[in-house]
């Protein structure tokens, strides 16, 4: 799936060991475009953080993965970005949303609809 929307903050820089080695995690948060924009925590892991492109108050065009586990009887959600791209620029429309399970495509639109 692809999103393109406005960093508006970033979360500070997780580290630590693993089984696997060394590992680090960059938590942001994005707000789309449109009537109803929403906030969305995306989380970029190792290699894939690029502190150039992480600016608040920049467009960037995020290539993620959402998957969810289930702990404890609860389910937890995680956006994770394996691409970031610098986004449109400002004044422009954002890219649409591809959603690879139902291969729809969604696209912000003029309607009245609350969702």
């Amino acid at each position: 799936m692809q999103l393109t929307a406005k960093l508006v903050q970033l979360l500070p820089l997780q580290t630590g060991n693993g089984k696997n080695g060394e590992w680090k995690k960059q938590d942001v948060i994005v707000e789309t475009d449109g009537q109803y924009p929403k906030k969305v925590c995306i989380s970029i892991w190792g290699d894939k953080i690029n502190t150039s492109l992480l600016q608040v108050g920049r467009s960037l065009t995020f290539s993620f993965d959402v998957e969810s586990r289930e702990y404890n009887g609860r389910w937890y959600t995680d956006v994770k970005a394996w691409k970031v791209e610098a986004g449109a620029a400002a004044g422009t429309a954002a890219a649409p949303v591809e959603d690879d399970v139902h291969n729809t495509t969604f696209s912000s639109s003029d309607d009245d609809l609350p969702f």
